[in-house]
């Protein structure tokens, strides 16, 4: 697939179709290059806090956006499906980001809302859906909720629900065709927020040791799952295991593939 408008109506079929769709995060060439080729995977989603750390970068917009899309337009040009790009929260102009980002190949993207007055959140997700128009294609726009990340430990998780449903279907209102809310991981707080969108229109992250498997969530009428920044934590614990083990007297695992 070659054409964008191929690539971006591809990637939105897989949001609505009856299988959850499941993105592996990746972060350089290789990553992407490993995880395209595996078996049932059918996308690509690129984590912007491990692209970040990738190059010496904290999470959170530090990494210039030139650097940032160089990568990412690195790991389109690797594959051959559909890749959605973390953008963060637009880094000051959401629609001349996704512009940027449509130019180096992407087809959809995650925007945050970091809780900003709810007026300029959506403002800010039809400037992005306005840039993919102005393309020609269906862009993707994964439309991401901060409620539950960024609400205090002792929060009224009730009152929290209610603020990220009340923002989501601001969002879905105004276009965006999934709700991105990472932070939820309860089994009836994703019930909840999957019955407020509708069927297909929820997305969530995927975090070791607290998440629902994806058939739980595609039962529940989950979208999408990605897994953001962890698949390149587990890329990097292997890493500090085979250290652990030859610094101790070890060998490398014998399991080890040439996957590069």
């Amino acid at each position: 697939m070659t054409d964008l408008a191929t690539r971006a109506r591809t990637l939105l079929d897989l949001h609505t179709a009856p299988e959850i769709l499941t993105l592996t995060n990746v972060w350089d060439v290789v990553s992407a290059t490993v995880v395209a080729g595996t078996p049932g995977v059918r996308a690509l989603a690129t984590a912007s806090h491990s692209i970040a750390a990738t190059f010496g970068y904290a999470d959170g917009e530090n990494i210039p956006l030139e650097l940032h899309l160089d990568m990412v337009g690195r790991i389109v040009a690797a594959v051959d499906v559909p890749v959605t790009m973390d953008l963060e929260a637009g880094y000051g102009d959401a629609g001349e980001a996704t512009r940027r980002a449509i130019e180096v190949g992407v087809v959809g993207g995650n925007l945050e809302d970091q809780m900003k007055p709810l007026d300029d959140a959506v403002a800010a997700v039809e400037a992005v859906l306005r840039a993919g128009r102005d393309a020609g294609i269906d862009f993707v726009l994964n439309a991401r909720t901060d409620a539950f990340v960024k609400a205090g430990a002792d929060a009224d998780r009730s009152a929290v629900l209610t603020e990220a449903v009340t923002r989501g279907k601001a969002f879905l209102e105004a276009g965006a065709p999934v709700v991105f809310v990472p932070g939820v991981v309860a089994r009836e707080e994703i019930a909840a927020l999957a019955e407020a969108f509708g069927p297909r229109k929820l997305t969530v992250i995927s975090v070791p040791g607290k998440s629902l498997p994806a058939s739980e969530l595609q039962e529940l009428g989950v979208a999408r799952v990605s897994t953001g920044p962890f698949t390149q934590r587990v890329a990097l614990t292997a890493l500090q295991d085979a250290v652990t083990a030859m610094v101790g007297g070890g060998t490398l695992p014998a399991d080890t593939r040439p996957l590069n």
